[in-house]
């Protein structure tokens, strides 16, 4: 399969009918690691949801290019969609979209970058 068609359009997402429950998930996505992962199954068991939407924004510190960080969400086999929205407001998002739950890991996400970035510079002055 081609994970990027997971990746929606506006309009394709307007009309998404997906199975239900679903979670939308906000996040980075600019460096996978097996925490973000592992988070994602974990959120997708503990609401019980049958579908899980990811949504990205753009980002003045990305590392990667909004698409790319798209095809890498797109990637993982727990993520059913993604949205990119390109305004950066997830109004933006249908509202018959009905989702379970909202959950925003742009924080945790940017926490764990920081964290390998230090790490990096901190094997490099060893």
């Amino acid at each position: 399969m081609d994970t990027r068609a997971k990746i929606l359009s506006a309009s394709a997402l307007a009309s998404l009918d997906p199975p239900r429950p679903l979670l939308i998930v906000v996040g980075r996505f600019d460096v996978l690691r097996t925490d973000t992962a592992r988070e994602l199954a974990e959120a997708r068991s503990r609401t019980g949801a049958a579908s899980l939407l990811a949504a990205l924004r753009p980002l003045a510190d990305e590392l990667a290019p909004l698409a790319a960080r798209a095809e890498m969400a797109a990637a993982l086999r727990v993520v059913d969609y993604v949205f990119v929205a390109e305004s950066g407001d997830l109004a933006s998002l249908p509202a018959s979209l009905r989702s379970a739950e909202i959950l925003n890991l742009e924080e945790a996400e940017a926490r764990r970058i920081r964290q390998l970035i230090e790490h990096v510079h901190s094997r490099q002055s060893a």
